[in-house]
């Protein structure tokens, strides 16, 4: 390598390090036009630099959540640390950096975590992650941070780009869906959606409790009972009835109704936990136009959500309470029709 060639590398390596697009090293740098769309990627040097006291974790369930909403209703700077399709395994990796002791010795002051729990994700293995993550950014090697310091396209897309095109991440609004409102209507759904052949053989009652267990002991469990100074809001997240659709087509109800129990009954006893759950709002669910798929709700959902963790509606406090709420999305199958959805599903994909 020649000199010149020496002196380029170096002042690349130097241009990322002083302005961090990925926090890897330091906050932000007041008034650079900071682009935020790669989860995986500034997810951790966010949690481990950014100035906050309460986050917003789970899967892509959760980016439709406005942080102003919660400096709103609970007074709290909120940061939203969202994984899409994101394992239990993403949200332990995600909250070791939250807790992780920032370079000057301090420690994040974390009030609050809202963490959507998606059980369709939660019966896998216990190490599986949703993508391969790029360990150079997530662990304290300094060796490995050439991948990071000379890296082309974080210069040329992180570093260069916004400073000749300024577009700035609201934070706010970070990671946000990039459906519009046109997408959220039931056409568009049913289009989109391929159900699953029918399962003549039921799935065994509690073939995802043991899975869910292990899941919840080894990935969450372990910082809520680390934090007791945390409040953890834990959240079912509303799929529409496409979902519940899948489920009896894949004959797993029991299965599915009993791994809401196993969360319930894993997290249930410990003080600094709130749980939620929103399956069961009649209204939402069963209405495909407040979808843009299978599971992917409008917005306005999440700010009703938001509203129901600070006033408690929807709370889960004791075994009762998940009871009635199972009971209540029992009731919504058992009234709504699936003949005429399967019909309109058959027409809209001849």
């Amino acid at each position: 390598m020649t000199a010149v060639s020496a002196l380029v590398l170096a002042f690349c390596g130097a241009l990322v390090y002083v302005v961090d697009p990925f926090f890897h090293y330091h906050s932000p740098l007041k008034g650079f036009p900071y682009v935020i769309d790669n989860q995986l990627t500034q997810n951790p040097g966010m949690a481990r630099h950014m100035d906050y006291d309460s986050a917003i974790l789970g899967s892509s369930m959760t980016v439709n959540f406005e942080t102003d909403w919660f400096m709103e209703l609970f007074d709290l700077r909120t940061l939203k640390l969202s994984y899409s399709s994101a394992y239990p395994k993403d949200i332990s990796n995600i909250l070791s950096k939250i807790y992780e002791k920032r370079s000057d010795g301090s420690a994040n002051d974390i009030k609050a975590i809202f963490l959507g729990v998606d059980i369709i994700t939660y019966s896998g293995d216990i190490n599986e992650t949703k993508y391969p993550l790029p360990g150079y950014l997530y662990d304290r090697n300094p060796v490995n941070d050439v991948n990071y310091l000379l890296n082309k396209d974080v210069l040329l897309n992180y570093v260069i780009r916004p400073v000749i095109a300024p577009e700035p991440t609201n934070l706010s609004h970070v990671y946000a869906s990039w459906w519009t409102d046109e997408y959220y209507n039931e056409e568009w759904v049913l289009r989109g959606h391929d159900s699953p052949k029918k399962n003549t053989v039921a799935m065994e009652g509690h073939a995802f409790d043991e899975g869910i267990r292990q899941n919840l002991r080894t990935n969450i469990i372990p910082y809520i009972q680390n934090h007791p100074e945390t409040e953890y809001y834990i959240f079912f997240p509303p799929y529409s009835i496409l979902f519940w659709d899948d489920v009896l087509k894949d004959n797993r109800l029991e299965a599915t109704m009993n791994a809401y129990r196993s969360v319930c009954e894993e997290l249930g006893g410990f003080e600094n936990v709130r749980m939620f759950y929103f399956p069961s709002l009649k209204d939402t669910v069963t209405d495909l136009n407040n979808y843009a798929d299978y599971t992917h709700y409008r917005p306005d959902v999440n700010r009703f959500m938001t509203e129901c963790f600070k006033d408690g509606t929807n709370e889960i406090k004791d075994e009762t309470d998940i009871e009635y709420y199972l009971a209540l999305m029992q009731e919504i199958i058992d009234e709504y029709d699936f003949e005429a959805l399967d019909e309109k599903l058959e027409y809209y994909h001849q």
